[in-house]
């Protein structure tokens, strides 16, 4: 199987990096394809807890080589502070690869980001003001700088100094503080410099991998639900983290896609504004931020709980086509007496639920589905069966050792 997709099946913070990391031992690369550093991705190994936002999860072996594809929005400053932190914390960042055709993102970006969102008043996005739709917007309207334009110093410059300028007129126009161009094409040439040694064209890069029989993981940020054109729009982000746009930001065909695996909490959970059916409010909802210590990666906003929606995971798999899930975050529910899934939704949209008895007991750390109490495997076999996939991992607890492989 040349080449596995892994993303989320939710609203995002599912757990990819975990499962992303138990699979980048079987690959040669691992490809982040869209986002930017709007998504955290958390490893925990042994006691050494690695939150990562732009570089790809598979850094942390050796073997990897770690690719930023074209369809990636980058924020120099945050790319560079992650790779002296992994540096300081002895993991060899030299491997990494940077698509010349992935766009740049800058401070007017930022600027633009949190002038919009501060405009619609109680309608708001709930976007990380990471600059991440500007960005785009900027590519859509094929004004934006892309990586490669880095190799001309010169003429990087210039750009810099051109579109700080122009972006201007619009950030003033919206009532926000002129920057300062000139400080900003100072600090972009010297990330720019830097930066010349991690660019590749990417996609001739994993086209040579795939001709040597090299297997490749293609990495997903945020998630199904949060898709431009697939999410709950427009409450989602500003690219495709769904399995077609791990072809278009990647430059790989949809025929080398041999497997692809969604990930879902045994719960569901989303950041910012939006629908959300099976939402829980009160304590319930309390107790699984407790537990699962649902706080943001990037941001530390407090994530909103419920139950698992199999509605949602049905449409996941439609979309994705997805060939199995894995579920994260099953020891969370431990100390649940009675567990709840949506399998359908009323004629106004209401979910109906089947309850399932809690297990009650410890199951952290558990390997095995012998190590897993009755019920728990039952809830599992529901998901499946709701679902029409089959679960291949379960993870049972935070560190990388915790899971079962189910399949």
């Amino acid at each position: 199987m040349p080449v596995t997709v892994v993303l989320g099946a939710q609203w995002g913070d599912e757990g990819k990096a975990k499962v992303i990391d138990l699979l980048a031992a079987q690959h040669t690369h691992v490809v982040r394809y869209q986002g930017g550093h709007n998504a955290g991705h958390t490893i925990v190994v042994g006691s050494e807890r690695y939150a990562l936002q732009l570089i790809p999860s598979g850094v942390l072996y050796p073997h990897v080589v770690p690719v930023i594809a074209n369809g990636v929005v980058v924020d120099l400053p945050t790319l560079f502070r992650e790779i002296d932190n992994l540096q300081h914390r002895g993991v060899d960042c030299s491997r990494l690869r940077v698509s010349s055709r992935a766009h740049l993102i800058f401070p007017w970006h930022q600027a633009l980001d949190a002038l919009y969102e501060a405009a619609r008043g109680d309608a708001l996005i709930g976007t990380t003001l990471k600059g991440i739709g500007p960005a785009y917007a900027d590519k859509a309207r094929r004004i934006g700088m892309r990586v490669g334009d880095v190799l001309d110093p010169g003429a990087f410059a210039t750009m810099v100094m051109a579109q700080a300028e122009a972006h201007n007129v619009e950030i003033k126009a919206l009532g926000g503080d002129a920057l300062d161009g000139s400080q900003i094409v100072a600090e972009f040439a010297t990330l720019a410099a830097r930066l010349v040694p991690y660019v590749e064209d990417t996609v001739d890069l994993l086209h040579e991998a795939l001709d040597r029989g090299d297997k490749l993981l293609l990495e997903g940020a945020q998630a199904t639900f949060l898709d431009i054109d697939h999410g709950t729009y427009p409450f989602v982000t500003s690219s495709n983290p769904t399995a077609g746009g791990a072809c278009t930001g990647t430059g790989i065909g949809p025929r080398y896609l041999s497997r692809i695996v969604g990930i879902s909490k045994i719960y569901a959970t989303r950041v910012g504004s939006g629908p959300f059916a099976t939402e829980l409010t009160g304590e319930l909802g309390d107790k699984l931020v407790e537990i699962g210590r649902e706080f943001g990666t990037v941001t530390g906003r407090r994530r909103r709980c419920g139950w698992l929606d199999c509605v949602m995971l049905r449409k996941a798999v439609r979309i994705n086509s997805l060939t199995e899930l894995a579920l994260t975050k099953l020891d969370v529910l431990d100390t649940f007496s009675e567990i709840k899934v949506c399998t359908a939704y009323d004629a106004q949209g209401n979910p109906k639920y089947a309850t399932l008895p809690g297990w009650l007991t410890d199951i952290g750390g558990a390997n095995t589905k012998a190590a897993l109490p009755e019920h728990a495997r039952a809830l599992i076999a529901l998901v499946e069966r709701e679902v029409g996939v089959p679960v291949s991992i379960v993870g049972t607890g935070a560190e990388r050792e915790s899971y079962v492989m189910w399949q």
